[in-house]
């Protein structure tokens, strides 16, 4: 099995609404579902000191004890409030142990290019899809000794054993080696959700 399963003990969520969820956090918990295909969604309360440092692992299985049921769950959606940077509700799916599912990897570089170049990294995320048991936290593609003008395609990126790319388009670049251009004659490219200067 994997070694990013995490384990939470929780207790079946009978209340609901604003009022609930705010008990809920007062009193250490956070509220959650999980969707499983088909069937009715199970409403659960989890700890929140160790739900929300679960919730720094991408990608990683959950084991859900609640009462005397437990199910295996990945993340779908997490809902944060920006203010008081807590989480507020976090939405799982359920798998099942041998599914295979897609996940979106974040893709980080390694290693240096010659000269002044330097790697840009083109797709933030990859999608691919893996067996639950092996979903990978990261994808790592290695720039050494990579000259200007080299490109890293989605199909030439070095894979963890199990996992297949799930991109519509193989030849689209990942990672771009160049030796950067003067800023000021360049328009700089649209980083998403670029903060502001506090």
């Amino acid at each position: 099995m994997a070694s990013n399963m995490i384990v939470l003990e929780g207790e079946v969520r009978d209340e609901f609404g604003k009022g609930a969820a705010r008990r809920m956090r007062v009193a250490k918990q956070i509220p959650a579902t999980i969707y499983a295909g088909g069937a009715d969604p199970v409403f659960v309360k989890l700890p929140m000191k160790e739900t929300t440092l679960a919730l720094r692992h991408t990608n990683a299985l959950f084991t859900i004890k609640f009462g005397d049921e437990q199910k295996m769950a990945v993340v779908k959606d997490v809902q944060r409030n920006p203010v008081k940077r807590i989480v507020e509700h976090v939405d799982f799916y359920e798998v099942r142990a041998g599914e295979k599912i897609d996940v979106e990897v974040p893709v980080f570089v390694e290693g240096e290019p010659k000269g002044a170049a330097v790697a840009f990294v083109d797709i933030q995320e990859l999608k691919v899809r893996a067996d639950v048991a092996n979903l990978p936290e990261r994808i790592v593609v290695n720039v050494d000794g990579m000259t200007d003008g080299t490109k890293v395609f989605a199909k030439d990126v070095v894979l963890p054993e199990g996992v297949e790319l799930d991109v519509e388009d193989p030849e689209e670049s990942v990672v771009t080696v160049e030796v950067p251009e003067d800023v000021s004659t360049e328009e700089a490219p649209e980083a998403p959700e670029a903060p502001e200067a506090e």
